[in-house]
């Protein structure tokens, strides 16, 4: 079946107005591009991020619409009906208020488009001297000696082509030593405990605090062959449940947390008790106007810089943990 995309352009004011007309004429989904809404998050402090990289705002564009999809048949055309009455009924409503030109602009889709063409961005990607991404519809290169993750991108971040992302692979293959205990906070797609296995580790236990977050990388260990037995995935919050701090227990060799400053800084007494004594801390997702005050922050808890590197505003660090050799 193929679509029609119906782009009501209007303004960063006319985005709820519009979205409640369509509601109340039957259009229940839609999709809400408003750069101004990122802008203003991003000059928000949030413990959950720290920044918008430049691509969002490339995606994003400089106009403000919703985006509606119906059949392209004739089942379709009660919806382009209610959505022809939504944009006129708020013309009609606004007076002299301003909410854009609510200009309606239409284009096709087909169902291959939703399902094949964002996959021309996802190629094998090498990481570091050692690793190489790649989705599951790509073949390797003929010459390839790398260890190989093989992941397809999904709704949880990590697919090794954000800079916090890579640098912290970088960091992990060169830090990791073979039959390591790891774990992994917030770990997203699984792609760091994946390649920690991958490259050598003992057994893994990782936590997000996104259920989906939880079954995408049960899911892709098992497409890495990674065997059940040998990791775990838990489910919460552990700065706040202290019980899910006991399930996950201490002793391990390396730590990963690519997060993002604010809850690193708020698990700075956190990683001591996962870690054995002399057991190594991979921080990434540290925007670098934040860099020093995380890296002190860690310090003051009895942490060690080992190394720190950066890549586009990001950075990321391997640290020690002092209460042993």
């Amino acid at each position: 079946m193929d679509w029609k995309e119906l782009r009501i352009i209007t303004n960063h004011q006319g985005i709820e107005p519009l979205g409640a007309m369509l509601i109340a004429n039957g259009i229940e989904s839609f999709v809400i591009n408003d750069p101004d809404e990122v802008r203003q998050l991003e000059s928000e402090k949030s413990p959950a991020w720290d920044y918008f990289g430049e691509e969002v705002y490339e995606a994003l564009g400089d106009k403000t619409y919703i985006a509606v999809y119906i059949a392209d048949d004739e089942s379709g055309l009660t919806d382009l009906e209610a959505v022809n009455a939504s944009v006129e009924s708020l013309r009609a409503a606004s007076k002299e208020e301003s909410l854009g030109p609510l200009e309606i602009i239409c284009r096709s889709v087909k169902d291959e488009d939703w399902a094949n063409n964002w996959k021309k961005y996802f190629k094998p990607l090498e990481i570091g001297k050692r690793l190489l991404i790649k989705p599951s519809w790509e073949e390797l290169p003929p010459d390839c000696c790398r260890t190989v993750i093989t992941l397809d991108p999904a709704l949880s971040f990590g697919t090794g082509r954000h800079d916090t992302t890579r640098l912290c692979l970088e960091l992990l293959e060169k830090t990791l030593a073979p039959g390591d205990g790891v774990c992994d906070i917030g770990c997203g797609s699984g792609i760091i405990f994946i390649a920690a296995m991958l490259l050598g580790a003992k057994s893994a236990s990782a936590v997000d605090i996104s259920e989906d977050a939880v079954r995408a990388s049960a899911m892709n260990a098992e497409e890495n062959l990674i065997s059940p037995d040998s990791f775990r995935v838990l489910h919460g919050d552990i700065v706040k449940d202290t019980a899910l701090r006991a399930e996950l227990g201490s002793g391990y060799d390396l730590v990963a947390a690519n997060i993002v400053a604010d809850v690193l800084i708020s698990m700075k007494d956190i990683f001591p008790g996962l870690l054995k004594p002399g057991g190594r801390l991979l921080v990434s997702g540290i925007i670098d106007s934040r860099r020093d005050e995380v890296i002190a922050s860690l310090e003051n808890s009895g942490f060690e810089l080992l190394e720190l590197i950066s890549s586009n505003m990001w950075s990321a660090a391997v640290l020690r943990h002092k209460g042993g050799s």
